[in-house]
């Protein structure tokens, strides 16, 4: 309770009777609510691929893909363990599909990512559309589309999932469904979708009907190249060296309505200035090994690797080797709200 509020036998008597009502005195719980900073039970931390790959394996003996209906280790945040959430606000995970396997299409209120980790030659389907997925790829799975995975490569496939669940439970309004099959009847050729809006083009008389990206697969391959041509230009930003975002082709929106992405270059023996934002960041190490001072911790990453930056805390960039990091984040909907601020420098 505030020093300026009295404790006083009236007072006490008074707190009593209120819950009668369902009340409850803001003055009491006012600076736990409104705080001059950002306050979050997030924590940074690391998962090293190294470590969790076995684990990701042994989950493939024990229980199919189709029995777990997606095989899936979720990243907890040791700040939040049991609630699935790796931020406040979002979801991440590590699935696994096996060679001949099949996830079944089902689909959900909820958006979802994925960054591909591990493999090549699975495919993801997006109501009817097959995009086959190569490590470094980031593929959307738009809010209520029908989706299904499967692996019709020789080798293992993993990705990491990120989703808005906790978001859309915050908001109530989650919905699933399931197909009445494995897959969804597939209605259009494998790479329609990057072709006809992810090069430059729209066909004439298209209307976007959702607030997410038509293109639903970002393919590494080309965004390597885009920030490799960057690089010619030698203009390096102090806190991200060269960071772009994924974008809608049709809006220049975010790709996705919920979740900005980005993927950033950051040349071998660069020291990024000090850096904060009020969104928390998942990474994934697309590329490239080095460190990362998150706050009062020092996180040391390497290709595959995941690690968390809660909401307006420090960090700093020190790869050992030229790297690439992919990124998301709940900032549309922080910029939308206008939350949104960002910190660089000391203070």
């Amino acid at each position: 309770m505030s020093q300026l509020v009295p404790d006083t036998p009236e007072l006490s008597e008074f707190y009593k009777r209120l819950p009668d009502y369902s009340l409850a005195p803001l003055w009491t719980v006012l600076s736990s609510l409104i705080t001059p900073v950002p306050v979050s039970r997030c924590q940074p931390a690391h998962w090293d691929y190294k470590k969790v790959r076995p684990l990701i394996l042994e989950s493939g003996s024990l229980i199919t893909a189709k029995q777990a209906e997606r095989r899936v280790l979720i990243l907890e945040n040791p700040g939040m363990p049991g609630e699935s959430k790796i931020t406040d606000s979002l979801y991440a995970g590590l699935q696994l599909i096996l060679p001949g396997e099949v996830a079944p299409a089902h689909r959900h209120s909820q958006s979802a990512l994925r960054f591909i980790v591990e493999g090549s030659g699975a495919y993801t389907a997006v109501d009817g559309e097959k995009t086959i997925m190569e490590e470094g790829d980031f593929v959307i799975t738009p809010s209520w589309t029908w989706h299904d995975h499967g692996n019709d490569s020789t080798e293992p496939m993993v990705w990491l999932d990120g989703l808005d669940i906790p978001l859309v439970s915050m908001l109530d309004a989650s919905f699933f469904e399931k197909y009445p099959d494995d897959l969804f009847p597939q209605s259009r050729p494998v790479g329609d979708a990057l072709a006809r809006y992810g090069s430059g083009l729209l066909p004439v008389g298209y209307e976007h009907a959702r607030p997410t990206s038509p293109v639903f697969n970002y393919p590494f391959a080309k965004t390597r190249k885009a920030l490799e041509q960057m690089k010619l230009a030698d203009e390096w930003d102090p806190c991200h060296g060269l960071k772009s975002r994924f974008v809608n082709p049709v809006t220049g929106d975010y790709a996705m309505p919920t979740m900005a992405t980005h993927m950033q270059l950051l040349p071998k023996g660069f020291e990024s200035e000090t850096y904060r934002s009020t969104d928390a960041t998942v990474f994934s190490v697309a590329e490239g090994s080095g460190k990362s001072t998150v706050g009062d911790q020092i996180i040391e990453w390497q290709r595959r690797d995941t690690f968390v930056v809660p909401s307006w805390t420090e960090i700093r960039h020190f790869p050992a080797t030229e790297s690439y990091l992919f990124s998301f984040s709940n900032r549309p909907v922080q910029e939308k709200l206008g939350l949104w601020r960002e910190k660089r420098g000391e203070d």
